[in-house]
C-alpha cells in the first residue's frame, strides 16, 4: 500500500508541475491497473479453458478406470 501512496505523491506532484500530458497520465493509469489486475489473477491460480478441459478429460478418464475396477471387485 505504501508504494502505491508513493506513486500517487509523486504523480500529483508531476501533474502540478504540468509534466504529464492526459496522454502520459492515462498510460501511467492504464499500466497500474494492469500491473495490479495481473498480480490479482496470479494470486487466484486461474487456468485457462484448454488445461481446464484437458483436466476434466483426464478425470473422466480415471472416473471410468474406477468404475471398472470396483464393479470386478464385486464380481
Amino acid at each position: 500500500m505504501e508504494k502505491y501512496n508513493d506513486f500517487l505523491r509523486n504523480f500529483t506532484k508531476l501533474i502540478e508541475k504540468g509534466l504529464f500530458t492526459s496522454k502520459d497520465i492515462k498510460k501511467d493509469v492504464e499500466e497500474t491497473f494492469k500491473f495490479k489486475l495481473e498480480n490479482i489473477i496470479n494470486q487466484l491460480n486461474l487456468v485457462s479453458r484448454e488445461e481446464f478441459e484437458v483436466q476434466k478429460k483426464r478425470i473422466k478418464k480415471l472416473e471410468n478406470k474406477l468404475k471398472k475396477i470396483k464393479s470386478k471387485k464385486v464380481k
